[in-house]
């Protein structure tokens, strides 16, 4: 997955449906949450702001609709406004720059071999 090649591991992942599917009989689409980290980022936040650990790892949520497969990923510089620490802005701005790069790699087209 391209979040690997933008430095971000996934340390949680979440299966929504078989969660709601087995705790309450829902039925949803496929949808799972992934949790991804930057170790170098994360290290940075936590450095400045140990409350920083409340925005980790970052929510990257794969699921399907009605055209195929959505790749979504949580903006880290809005949850730092909504915690107010304009202190996290540096490492929530590179975190959102990188998560770009990587969600951008998804709708791009492979390289043509040769």
């Amino acid at each position: 997955m391209t979040l690997r090649e933008h430095g971000f591991g996934v340390v949680t992942e979440f299966d929504v449906q078989a969660a709601l599917r087995e705790r309450t009989g829902e039925h949803i689409e496929e949808y799972l949450i992934l949790g991804a980290c930057n170790p170098q980022l994360a290290g940075r936040a936590l450095a400045t702001d140990r409350e920083a650990g409340l925005l980790l790892p970052c929510n990257v949520v794969v699921r399907a609709d009605q055209t195929g497969v959505l790749v979504e990923a949580a903006d880290p510089a809005l949850l730092v406004q909504v915690l107010a620490r304009p202190e996290l802005a540096a490492p929530a701005e590179e975190t959102r720059r990188l998560l770009a790069a990587a969600l951008s790699d998804l709708t791009r087209p492979a390289a043509a071999a040769g």
